[in-house]
């Protein structure tokens, strides 16, 4: 079991991989869209300049879908919600299937919050 100084450093920390491995998963979608453009536009096929903006629009509405709320977890933990503590856990389930990245930080995120010291650091008062 972790003290409230370690409980709270495990909680930032979980927090912010939360939400800069989600930044990056939203980023790639914005890649891939500016990618599947620029295919269209250098083929200079009218049919694939109109095609690929669209599916590269689909992928970064698909990959914003997916990366928001694990951007709202480590939002919610920093700001010690108890909305936050459940969103993670939700959102660490589903990373377990994001190998390897994903499943590390899936792990870690069950490590971190399933401890009762992190139940109870997350229902304390905010420390600012």
């Amino acid at each position: 079991m972790l003290d409230e100084k370690q409980i709270h450093l495990h909680v930032t920390l979980l927090a912010w991989l939360h939400i800069a491995v989600n930044a990056a998963f939203m980023l790639l979608g914005l890649i891939g869209f500016v990618f599947f453009t620029g295919i269209g536009i250098l083929s200079r096929d009218p049919e694939a300049a109109a095609i690929l903006p669209f599916i590269g629009l689909m992928g970064i509405i698909l990959f914003t879908v997916l990366g928001l709320p694990g951007i709202l977890a480590g939002i919610g933990l920093l700001r010690r919600k108890a909305w936050g503590r459940i969103l993670a856990l939700i959102v660490g389930f589903f990373d377990l299937f994001n190998v390897p990245i994903g499943t590390a930080l899936g792990a870690y995120t069950f490590f971190v919050l399933l401890q009762q010291s992190a139940a109870d650091y997350i229902a304390g008062p905010p420390q600012d």
